[in-house]
């Protein structure tokens, strides 16, 4: 009921209000005015005392909780306006303790993100270091001009990889904006293809469209546009000469669907459950005709390029935060992205957009 103060006044009010009554009351009947009032002021008082110890055991028991951490036991607390109290605290409490939680969760992984971040960036930024001496060094034109290529491509991939990392961030922290409209699968995945067309034609790798032209989901085309261009970039760097990406859209009455294959060696089935965890790369790597070592799931690692002292300077590796993206932008949107096998071999990626959420 309160402090101590406060019961006393309470209960200084009730033996005033006795008193009026008493006065005021026949002489024949004042002593039962006066008798009620002292029971009914002894019965206030034992009440009072009750809840007043049941509020204090609440209160002892959240400060232990926000103190030491332990859980709230609530299992005393019976029917009344002090188990409604109770009941509201122990949701709280939960709330609190999933909150923790979760927070607990989010820190560790800002700080394996960070590491993995300070590693990422620290690689490509040690072969510039070591390039700058042999480029100023460099006698021969041709040569000088293809360090300074090297250069130029190390210092793009760095770039790329601070930007996806704020996409991912915003992604992270629900800071993206995502719109929901009507949107053509088969012109997403047109404008996803498009940058890549090049590379293509470069690397001898035959691009496919299976293009459902009526197909249409509610989402955001350049969000979606780019998640597509991620994965086809995947299965672009793991298809050898002479094989085939296919793109392909098709709708039913679940969902919209954009499948992405290749003609690949396919994923292992260890890096399957780990493909788009964040700067996962995959355990293996295989050994590319022209000498550049490819990581099952990241992309290229890069041709060795020896500098003047004899020391090999490799361009920068695939960052395995590609798919990690497509991910998050496609889950943003309320869509599901998947990876497997195709039967024949290669991998498969499927990216769905229910029509409806239940």
């Amino acid at each position: 009921m309160g402090s101590a103060s406060t019961l006393l006044r309470q209960c200084a009010v009730m033996v005033g209000l006795v008193a009026v009554l008493a006065w005021a009351a026949p002489e024949a009947a004042k002593g039962w005015v006066v008798g009620t009032g002292a029971v009914l002021l002894a019965v206030f008082v034992a009440v009072s005392l009750h809840r007043h110890r049941q509020i204090r055991r609440l209160a002892e028991e959240i400060d232990e909780v926000l103190h030491s951490g332990r859980t709230v036991d609530f299992s005393n607390c019976h029917e009344g306006d002090v188990a409604v109290l109770a009941n509201e605290l122990s949701k709280m409490v939960s709330r609190l303790s999933r909150t923790r939680d979760q927070l607990s969760r989010e820190r560790n992984a800002l700080a394996d993100s960070l590491a993995d971040v300070s590693h990422q960036i620290r690689t490509p930024l040690t072969a510039i270091t070591l390039m700058l001496p042999v480029v100023e060094r460099a006698d021969d034109a041709r040569e000088r001009k293809r360090a300074v290529r090297e250069l130029e491509s190390m210092i793009e991939r760095v770039s790329w990889l601070v930007t996806t990392l704020l996409k991912i961030a915003k992604v992270d922290a629900g800071a993206m904006h995502v719109e929901r409209r009507e949107v053509s699968a088969a012109d997403v995945a047109r404008r996803a293809v498009a940058p890549l067309a090049t590379a293509m034609d470069l690397r001898d790798v035959n691009l496919v469209l299976e293009l459902d032209e009526v197909a249409s989901f509610q989402g955001d085309a350049p969000w979606t546009a780019e998640a597509v261009e991620n994965i086809a970039k995947n299965c672009m760097e793991h298809t050898p000469p002479g094989g085939t990406v296919t793109v392909a859209v098709r709708e039913d009455a679940l969902a919209t669907t954009i499948a992405v294959s290749d003609t690949g060696s396919g994923i292992a089935p260890e890096d399957l459950p780990h493909i788009f965890e964040r700067f996962y790369r995959g355990g293996q790597g295989a050994e590319t005709t022209d000498g550049a070592q490819v990581d099952p799931v990241g992309g290229d690692l890069g041709r060795p390029w020896a500098s003047d002292d004899g020391s090999d300077v490799r361009q920068a590796a695939g960052f395995g935060i590609g798919l990690s993206l497509a991910q998050a932008l496609v889950s943003a949107q309320g869509g599901t992205l998947r990876a497997s096998n195709n039967p024949a071999g290669g991998a498969h990626f499927e990216i769905a957009f229910p029509k409806l959420v239940v």
